[in-house]
């Protein structure tokens, strides 16, 4: 899973982004950092390995829904098109089931 994590003092946090085990703890053991997020900053500040991200998503790793948003902003038009070609392969996977279904009745 792909989640933040959290650092930095009270009332003034900032969070890395990491590729952690789904039943870690949140502030726990993670596999990789993958970036940082400061919200509290004038001007929010997300620096972001991008090419790590994609490496995680594509060997199956989950964004919460935050990160999920932070990538959408940091990397334009990859997830939706991840998204977009998930769809597809569902469409054309129910096609051909429906096709066979229809066969099976003849």
């Amino acid at each position: 899973m792909i989640r933040l994590s959290r650092f930095g003092s009270k009332k003034r946090p900032y969070f890395r982004i990491v590729a952690a085990e789904k039943g870690m703890k949140r502030d726990g053991r993670f596999l990789e950092i993958l970036g940082v997020y400061q919200p509290k900053l004038k001007t929010p500040k997300l620096t972001m390995k991008e090419d790590r991200v994609k490496h995680w998503i594509e060997r199956g790793a989950k964004p919460s829904e935050l990160v999920r948003d932070l990538i959408i902003k940091s990397i334009p038009g990859y997830y939706e098109a991840r998204e977009k070609n998930k769809l597809s392969k569902l469409q054309t996977a129910r096609k051909k089931r429906k096709q066979r279904l229809a066969k099976k009745k003849k």
